[in-house]
């Protein structure tokens, strides 16, 4: 059964004196200052792992300190598993006793069960803590957007389809295993792989001969399904999986269709991107490039902690974001701030009215909205050092995907991405508060 915290702690724990050495030192006891946030781990890793039985595995505060030092140094499993056997500063800070060598799996499994609510719930909870102790002040807030990307490819039709066509051949070919019943099937996948191939180097008058080809595969593939799903009743694991597959492919071969067959536009919100992280949204953010991830709105105090944010479903309008970081204050805290400041994306007269209602002194944008500036509670002067107060922000989004690897969120699924930005930006915090208590 796996325990919260170790009973008594080691008497040989030994940092580095070394700069990281002596932040991870200081790391530590701001985590000892706050015991409750392995309790909310530790909730989590035995309502998915509950056993009785077998070896204890890591600590929860192990779990999560391991987690910071992976988000915190952008570590791949194997190479924390690495680390966290080799080096003593480590090992200290995560607080593994003598003998226990954590492998890459066991770290990937443990770290993953920690749900991307109960991470918010941490990074809220340290935030409420340092506004109580006047070390986070929200007097001044600034709030901005940014694309988190996810872990794909550029998209394209024929690799859509392909894709597809390899995920439910795979999981027809290995039927025997995962149901006991041996499913007969013609396999596709290698005309599949081959026509793709054609299609991404071809022509356009080529690629418009080779299309309706592939998606003849993609059709064929679908009845084998069928055939399939009517046969094998059991195992419902197996075809759960193959109908998730079987309902994404019946997607891409629509869009491809309307797409390239038809030449009709598609709407994005409908767009397919992925197979695999099929909760990938399509944003465009003004006229730059077309990005392929969600949008997260973000905002930040005067001393760059990141006190709200959130995953957005879409690429919904900057205008429509304004609001909901005012309400999450109101309700995660008990305070709104005093003066807000926005760039112009944000901008509408009904913001900055409702903003005023909800007992916002000033609301300002980068950006004319067709009010006053007395109307917004501002005067030019104070405009003028809460823009350039605002530019602040910018940076720390820059240091949270640059230092903390949050441009490209690397766990699989709709939960790993909001696991893993939610782990960035508690990891973020912290070594925030760590560097100015220092």
């Amino acid at each position: 059964m796996r325990e919260a915290r170790h009973a008594q702690l080691s008497l040989t724990e030994s940092f580095s004196e070394h700069e990281t050495g002596q932040q991870l030192k200081h790391l530590s006891r701001v985590l000892d200052q706050h015991p409750e946030l392995v309790d909310w781990v530790h909730a989590d890793l035995t309502q998915h792992h509950p056993q009785a039985t077998g070896s204890k595995g890591l600590t929860s505060e192990s779990v999560l300190r391991c987690l910071l030092i992976k988000q915190l140094f952008q570590f791949s499993y194997e190479q924390m598993a690495f680390h966290l056997s080799d080096s003593a500063t480590y090992r200290a800070f995560a607080r593994l006793p003598m003998g226990v060598f954590p492998s890459r799996s066991s770290l990937q499994s443990s770290i993953r069960t920690i749900q991307p609510m109960t991470l918010q719930t941490l990074n809220t909870k340290l935030i409420r803590h340092w506004l109580n102790e006047g070390i986070v002040n929200i007097e001044h807030l600034r709030i901005d957007s940014t694309v988190i990307k996810s872990h794909i490819a550029s998209p394209s039709d024929s690799q859509l389809l392909d894709d597809g066509i390899r995920v439910l051949s795979r999981l027809l070919a290995k039927s025997k295993d995962d149901t006991g019943i041996r499913f007969r099937f013609t396999d596709q996948r290698k005309a599949s792989k081959s026509l793709a191939f054609r299609i991404f180097n071809a022509k356009q008058a080529e690629k418009d001969h080779l299309y309706p080809q592939l998606l003849r595969i993609a059709e064929r593939v679908l009845k084998q399904v069928d055939r399939a799903l009517n046969r094998i009743t059991s195992a419902p694991q197996w075809r759960e999986r193959l109908i998730h597959s079987r309902d994404l492919l019946v997607r891409v071969i629509h869009q491809t269709t309307r797409r390239v067959i038809d030449q009709q536009q598609v709407p994005a919100s409908e767009k397919i991107v992925s197979l695999f992280e099929a909760h990938t949204d399509i944003i465009i953010k003004g006229f730059r490039d077309v990005q392929f991830g969600h949008k997260v709105n973000l905002s930040s105090d005067a001393s760059g902690f990141l006190t709200y944010c959130c995953i957005e479903e879409g690429n919904t309008s900057d205008k429509e974001l304004f609001l909901p970081v005012l309400r999450a204050h109101q309700s995660d805290y008990q305070r709104l701030p005093k003066r807000t400041i926005a760039d112009g994306g944000y901008a509408s007269q009904a913001n900055v009215l409702e903003g005023r209602q909800l007992g916002v002194q000033a609301v300002a944008f980068q950006k004319p909205v067709g009010l006053t500036l007395s109307q917004m509670g501002l005067t030019q002067k104070t405009l003028t050092k809460l823009a350039n107060f605002r530019a602040e922000i910018e940076g720390n989004i820059s240091e949270l995907k640059r230092r903390f690897g949050c441009s490209m969120a690397r766990w699989k699924g709709k939960e790993g991405f909001q696991a893993f930005v939610w782990s960035s930006i508690l990891t973020y915090n912290l070594i925030r508060f760590v560097r100015l208590q220092q």
